[in-house]
């Protein structure tokens, strides 16, 4: 947690270009209560599709209407649900979309990137280093180099403040 997935998630969902390539975008928070219902729900209210009733197949169809022949770019943030029978349930309507839709998952745990890493490959994200996380850092802390070497205490103590942060750009 913290180095970032989310963050880079949300940047790309929001880029201008993004929105222009996609008919149809959605943005589910799933965590840790993988209930398929619930979260095809909630993929259905985000492109606005009827979904007022707790049938899973009345849903889905309905679902499956919507995004038929359309390119999307639906984002499940941080799943936690390793059951591939549930991932499976979860795709169906979703198989339907245009050509280069996408489905974006973050995750922190390898078992979800195997199960869900149907199409394309994954992007690990890591740990900045010491360096990168001293720069960042500075820039937040608004220091330029040359503040930082003329006083020596602020730098010492943004170093161990960059320490503490274990290269976690959240932290930072």
């Amino acid at each position: 947690g913290g180095v970032g997935k989310t963050t880079l998630a949300q940047s790309l969902y929001n880029h201008d270009t993004i929105k222009k390539k996609f008919d149809v975008q959605a943005w589910v928070c799933v965590s840790d209560d993988f209930d398929v219902l619930k979260v095809t729900k909630a993929i259905a209210e985000e492109v606005r599709s009827a979904c007022n009733t707790n049938n899973l197949n009345i849903l889905q169809q309905d679902l499956k209407d919507k995004l038929t022949g359309k390119m999307f770019l639906i984002v499940l943030d941080d799943v936690w649900n390793e059951d591939y029978d549930s991932w499976n349930s979860l795709i169906k309507p979703l198989r339907c979309g245009a050509k280069g839709s996408k489905i974006l998952v973050t995750t922190r745990i390898e078992k979800v990137v195997s199960m869900v890493q149907t199409f394309q490959g994954y992007y690990s994200l890591e740990q900045l280093s010491n360096d990168d996380c001293w720069s960042v850092f500075a820039n937040h802390a608004c220091l330029s180099p040359e503040e930082s070497t003329q006083n020596m205490d602020l730098e010492k103590i943004g170093k161990e403040i960059v320490r503490k942060c274990k290269g976690l750009p959240l932290a930072l």
